[in-house]
This record gives structure tokens, C-alpha cells and sequence, in this order.
């Protein structure tokens, strides 16, 4: 196994096991539709995103608040 399919098995886990169900519902989804075809830049921003805690996470997602910048574009691509 490669450098990079230890990487994404590693964040397809972290995406499908966080502290709160919406949130490993949501971002299990996204990462079991797009996490493979994902480049190194975004993965960069995706693993930086999962550092976040789930209640910020999760008010980025649904709206109730404004995600940082640097997480925007792909916050966007997460919602439902």
C-alpha cells in the first residue's frame, strides 16, 4: 500500500467515525462519492477540515454559520 491509500484509508475512517452521527453521515457520504478522486490540495483542506470540531463543522454545513475561507469551497460541496 502506497503513501496515498494509507492517507485516504485513513481519512475515509476519520470521515465516517466523528463525535456527532450527522456529522459521519454527511461527511462519510461526501468522502465515500468524492474522496478517492480528490487532489493533493484538497485533500490538504479536507484534512485540515476534519481537525474542526463537529458543532462548527456541522453550523458550516447547514448554514447557521459562515465557514472560514479557507474550508468555503469545499463546506459548499457538502451540503446536501
Amino acid at each position: 500500500m502506497n503513501e496515498r491509500e494509507k492517507r485516504l484509508k485513513r481519512l475515509a475512517i476519520r470521515s465516517w467515525r466523528r463525535g456527532i452521527k450527522e456529522m459521519d453521515l454527511i461527511l462519510g457520504r461526501f468522502w465515500d462519492a468524492e474522496g478517492a478522486t480528490l487532489d493533493d490540495e484538497t485533500l490538504e483542506i479536507y484534512e485540515a477540515m476534519l481537525s474542526e470540531n463537529d458543532q462548527d463543522l456541522y453550523a458550516w454545513v447547514s448554514g447557521q454559520s459562515t465557514p472560514p475561507d479557507a474550508f468555503a469551497a469545499l463546506i459548499a460541496r457538502l451540503r446536501p
